[in-house]
């Protein structure tokens, strides 16, 4: 079903089935729960923007909830952020996510307007949604995708990703099945621009489903206390460490001067399998993907496992003693030298400052 780009012949032309060559347009999920979206659908909405633009087809947002909550005010958003036309269903059965309504919704609402590219967050629930409509659908998925390209070839979605831990990067499209559906983790891409008259329109769907015809119920809702919980995902500044770093106990290195930057901390794969940090810490492919202003990596050789999690900070200050590290060929800023002297010395010398920065205010 998926190809990779790389061993398709030059020059292959798309053969549709006529009835799938009428699909046509980008879709994004608009993913909300209790009355809050979440912020990957704005960032997908710019990157479906771009995609839309290429392809000369108008973007649509999706949103699937229950009458009563701000649906339309998604869908409203939705324009804001980039889209033309926003796709809405309204149910009773859709107050909480559940697979089966939300599933069977949004495989109505593709049958019926026949989108060529349908994007979801890789969250929980993206990530549970996508695999249960690209299987009702039988078409392809790609998850996990770090860029979304149009092959200009064909106008099929190129969608890369990591694989093989991190290695290789794989580009795959879906040629013969529509539509076209990827998953992209949450800070993976740039928030769309917000412009706040910017209007569209709204297509209301029904859900052809009865609650007795649903299997599951939702007898309570346990909100996830995270407040003590790493959250490096929407952090300004990240300090994180890596082998480089010799021992654990050295790592206290990288505590201390997050504590003075007012930062969360970071760990690289080989430093969580090793023990020294909670596995919520790690920063990469099999971890955490983030985009803070300034990102300091201390000890962090920048194999590409750890750099598809990070390569999208503001700013990023390598500390290595290997100055051939891979790290080196993307940082904005590099420091070739022990991270256990530099780490104290940078340490102190923030410290240093913010106190004078705090006497002087």
């Amino acid at each position: 079903m998926n190809t990779p780009a790389a061993r398709r012949p030059a020059g292959r032309k798309l053969e549709l089935d006529p009835r799938l060559a009428a699909y046509q347009g980008v879709w994004v999920f608009v993913e909300h729960e209790r009355g809050q979206a979440h912020p990957v659908s704005w960032e997908l909405m710019g990157e479906g923007r771009k995609l839309a633009d290429q392809l000369g087809v108008p973007l649509a947002g999706v949103v699937l909830g229950a009458p009563g909550e701000p649906t339309r005010q998604f869908c409203q958003l939705a324009f804001r952020y980039g889209a033309d036309r926003c796709y809405l269903i309204e149910d009773p059965a859709l107050a909480d996510y559940r697979n089966q309504p939300f599933t069977q919704g949004l495989t109505e609402l593709v049958n019926a307007y026949q989108p060529e590219i349908l994007l979801l967050g890789a969250t929980t629930l993206g990530r549970d949604l996508a695999g249960s409509v690209a299987t009702t659908l039988q078409t392809g998925l790609t998850a996990d995708c770090t860029e979304l390209t149009i092959d200009p070839e064909n106008r099929s979605l190129a969608a890369s990703r990591p694989t093989f831990g991190g290695s290789l990067l794989c580009t795959i499209v879906t040629l013969n099945y529509r539509p076209q559906m990827a998953t992209v983790r949450p800070r993976v891409m740039d928030m769309a621009p917000y412009e706040a008259t910017r209007g569209g329109e709204i297509v209301e769907h029904p859900l052809r489903l009865v609650e007795t015809d649903i299997l599951t119920k939702v007898l309570d809702y346990i909100p996830d206390n995270r407040q003590d919980r790493p959250q490096l995902a929407f952090a300004d500044i990240i300090v994180a460490g890596g082998r480089g770093l010799k021992q654990p106990e050295n790592f206290e290195l990288v505590w201390e001067l997050a504590r003075v930057l007012g930062a969360e901390v970071g760990a690289s794969r080989p430093v969580v399998q090793a023990g020294w940090v909670d596995p919520e810490r790690q920063v990469g492919q099999s971890g955490r993907t983030v985009r803070p202003k300034l990102y300091i990596a201390a000890g962090i050789s920048g194999a590409v496992q750890h750099r598809v999690g990070m390569e999208g900070a503001d700013v990023i200050v390598a500390i290595n003693s290997d100055a051939n590290a891979p790290i080196f060929d993307f940082a904005t800023y590099g420091i070739v030298g022990n991270a256990l002297q530099i780490l104290p010395a940078l340490t102190g010398a923030c410290r240093q400052h913010l106190a004078l920065t705090q006497r002087a205010g």
